[in-house]
């Protein structure tokens, strides 16, 4: 008894030594995991649309909010983060690309009448998150439907059905008595009960399961590697038998255990292994527990306050003594921080075009008031859209974790109690390992990415390729620009692999791009443009499309709404925000301008150059014109860049064959000029009248592509009935979207106050608003109210 004693104190040394100076445990692997982490930067979206039902030739709303993916503070890191909608074959429906500032931008997307009915599902992500999982993209799923077009017909599924088990820390091991989590789900990635049993090779039954909660559970078993076993399970009237994980004779296993009053405990078995077992924690990248314990009969316990633990989900991996990953399990823990928002309208019911304000307060647990970028939609309930499931406060610190699809969230947040407490940890068990894996970590080798952050603006990215081969091309100079009045204009300069990088900026809107090599220099090359949207797809599937009977009305309504507006509206749906872009040229400010009209009108290029233009001198060997700008000392090395509406003519006697009388101007910028990689001996730029580049046309040998630049920023329509006139006006409003702010943001007091008038549609309306603070807290909040005639 006296030696049990002693033991159990020197464990308890050790525990808290471990503990509170975890630096002297497992120093390589620490230091391996932050310099990994350190050179992994994350990014998290998160995206509020205005709601999750849509019917076509309506307009898509959406605020994107982007986060530090360890601390969850608004980052400005990526200046473009791209939307798509899918459809349930991953075909891609709509694309944009979105302006970001400050952690958050916002954006429209308008839905074509020639799409057909169905769930959908949009997804949200930045260049940078394309250099990982794309289960790591945000998601949602929305409902698009079109009463003009007849549905595609829908196919007969069978039920199907998919059960997994996971053994808790990864492994089942012969005679270690283990926890094993399980899941069913069904075609459309939906839990489902059942009934089930583990029987061995006699028929015998071992334990029986079934789930508690969406389709997950768990169960304790002992398992024999001789034994044989099979799951039998009884689901949808059918009898489904399934394979256990395999058995190993020897390896380690860790159970995790709520002992009350926030202490956990794990425990590592291992069979009759001896030595040392280490346990590492860590939340979102960020270290958290490192401890040791030396294994006794093959076990050893880590009594663990959870309060070392961070909010949100957290790693436990157990090491063996040769510093390897040996078992893995994850811990969630609810976030103590929450953004609690106040909204309150100045009234419960409403008559038809009538005013109402909501007040709008942000505050902590302790009643302080704080500043939050916040977003607001107020929408109709029907039969087709109701309330989601999904908030900015259970994605970023549960779903974002995670991989694959998370029924109903908010079950998990808005729930307290065993039941959920059990329900959240069999969530943990059926969820596997996320962001990175410990031989990437272990390896000490810094990751390599593919795609750069877009820190300031659009990235262009293309291949440069020798014809002469068909293979990639290094260390060639390449350029890109956007014809047009401001002249925007770039260079790149491939890399050993081919690549050619061009980082734009401010390009907004639908235009043309045009890429090409120097012709005079480089003749031999071919540019392959990029695409910039991400090809990687996961397996999220948005469910079955079905109209219920009860849904035909508020189908109706939809439609009648949408094409009301479209009618009577149309001008005010197609108003956009000007985006201030700086209108000059990549140049600035030139150093002469000349307005050629208000010069002698001559005939010939070479005439304007010579007689106008003091800085150049032009001569013309072997029937070439050449240009050169003076200096103080005689002539710049380099050839001039020359430009005609933003495109670049490196074959000057193509300059020289332009029609003067269709020029406008000319700006002269007769000094060295740095554009990346390239450099040029003065800027002449000549602007025509008609964007028609003086009758001259494009170097066939360039790429001319058209291209989407950021999107316009559409301004939301929500009348105001603010006078007696407007109020009787006889123009109908069937507006089932009262109103979309993606920016009512709380100011340091914590407070702000909106208005909006009702349409003629009544029913019960709901507004939703989301938002974060610029320390990570997030929140949401919904209030409601009636509409009535």
């Amino acid at each position: 008894m006296r030696n049990y004693s002693k033991y159990i104190f020197c464990l308890f040394v050790i525990t808290v030594v471990t503990i509170t100076a975890y630096g002297q445990v497992l120093p390589d692997v620490q230091n391996s995991f932050n310099n990994y982490n350190t050179n992994a930067l994350t990014e998290k979206l998160f995206v509020h649309t205005d709601k999750e039902a849509y019917t076509a030739a309506e307009l898509i709303w959406f605020k994107i909010y982007n986060v530090d993916g360890i601390d969850h503070n608004p980052i400005d890191l990526s200046k473009v983060a791209y939307v798509e909608v899918l459809d349930a074959n991953k075909n891609v429906i709509l694309q944009a690309k979105i302006a970001m500032k400050n952690g958050s931008g916002s954006g429209s997307l308008y839905i074509p009448v020639t799409i057909s009915s169905g769930n959908f599902v949009l997804r949200a992500y930045t260049s940078w998150m394309k250099n990982f999982s794309p289960d790591y993209y945000f998601s949602k799923k929305l409902t698009i439907i079109n009463p003009q077009k007849s549905p595609e017909p829908s196919k007969a599924v069978a039920d199907d059905y998919d059960i997994q088990f996971f053994p808790e820390g990864g492994n089942l091991v012969n005679g270690i008595t283990s926890v094993v989590g399980f899941k069913a789900t069904n075609q459309w990635g939906l839990g489902v009960n059942f009934k089930g049993a583990i029987l061995d090779a006699k028929n015998d039954t071992v334990v029986k399961f079934s789930p508690l909660k969406f389709g997950m559970g768990h169960f304790t078993i002992k398992p024999d590697i001789n034994a044989g076993y099979r799951a039998v399970i009884n689901i949808g009237g059918k009898t489904i038998q399934k394979q256990l994980p395999g058995i190993n004779n020897s390896g380690y296993t860790i159970n995790l255990t709520d002992n009350g009053g926030g202490q956990l405990r794990a425990t590592v078995n291992s069979g009759s292994q001896s030595g040392t077992v280490y346990l590492f924690v860590h939340t979102r990248g960020a270290i958290k527990l490192v401890a040791n314990a030396v294994l006794n009969n093959g076990a050893a316990s880590f009594d663990i306050d959870a309060a070392k633990f961070g909010d949100g989900i957290s790693h436990i991996t157990i090491f063996n003594d040769a510093k390897q990953p040996v078992c893995e399990r994850l811990y969630f823990k609810r976030p103590a921080a929450n953004l609690l928002i106040d909204a309150a309208t100045d009234g419960q019911v409403y008559h038809t075009r009538k005013k109402v304000t909501v007040d709008i307060a942000a505050k902590d647990q302790s009643n302080n008031q704080l500043e939050a970028n916040l977003s607001l939609s107020v929408y109709r309930l029907d039969s087709l859209q109701g309330i989601g499931h999904q908030d900015i406060r259970n994605y970023l610190w549960l779903s974002s974790d995670l991989r694959g699809n998370i029924e109903s969230p908010d079950y998990y947040f808005k729930n307290t109690g065993k039941e959920v407490d059990e329900a959240i940890d069999n969530l943990m068990l059926t969820q596997g390992w996320s962001r990175f894996a410990w031989n990437n970590v272990l390896s000490n080798k810094a990751p390599e990415f593919k795609f750069l952050p877009e820190y300031n603006g659009p990235i262009v990215n293309a291949m440069l390729v020798n014809l002469a081969n068909n293979q990639p091309a290094s260390d060639i100079l390449a350029y890109l620009c956007v014809p047009g009045k401001r002249l925007q204009f770039y260079a790149s300069r491939s890399d050993s692999t081919g690549k050619l990088i061009f980082n734009m900026k401010n390009f907004f809107g639908p235009g043309e791009i045009v890429a090409e090599t120097n012709t005079e220099v480089d003749t031999n090359y071919r540019i392959d443009i990029l695409n910039p949207f991400s090809e990687q797809f996961t397996n999220t599937n948005p469910g079955p499309f079905a109209v219920t009977t009860a849904m035909q009305n508020d189908m109706e309504n939809h439609n009648l709404g949408t094409q009301i507006q479209n009618i009577y509206s149309v001008n005010k749906l197609r108003r956009f925000y000007d985006p201030n872009v700086d209108s000059s040229a990549f140049y600035g400010t030139p150093y002469k301008k000349y307005i050629l009209d208000n010069y002698t009108r001559f005939t010939t290029i070479e005439e304007i150059m010579r007689e106008y233009v003091s800085e150049v001198n032009i001569t013309k060997p072997k029937g070439k014109f050449n240009i050169k700008v003076l200096n103080e000392i005689g002539m710049y090395e380099a050839d001039p860049i020359v430009f005609i509406d933003g495109v670049p003519f490196f074959n000057t006697n193509k300059v020289f064959a332009a029609d003067p009388l269709k020029l406008y101007k000319l700006e002269v910028v007769p000094f060295t000029y740095y554009v990346g990689p390239s450099v040029a001996g003065g800027v002449f730029s000549f602007t025509s009248y008609k964007g028609d580049m003086g009758g001259n046309e494009i170097d066939p040998r360039a790429v001319v592509l058209d291209y989407d630049g950021l999107e316009l920023q559409r301004e939301f329509y929500s009348p105001a009935y603010d006078s007696d006139a407007a109020y009787r006006s006889h123009l109908p409003d069937f507006r089932n979207v009262l109103y979309w702010a993606p920016y009512v943001n709380t100011a340091t007091t914590g407070k702000n106050s909106i208005s909006f008038y009702t349409s003629d549609q009544t029913g019960h309306y709901i507004g939703v608003i989301q938002g974060i603070t610029t320390n990570g807290v997030a929140g949401s909040q919904n209030f409601m109210f009636d509409v009535v005639k």
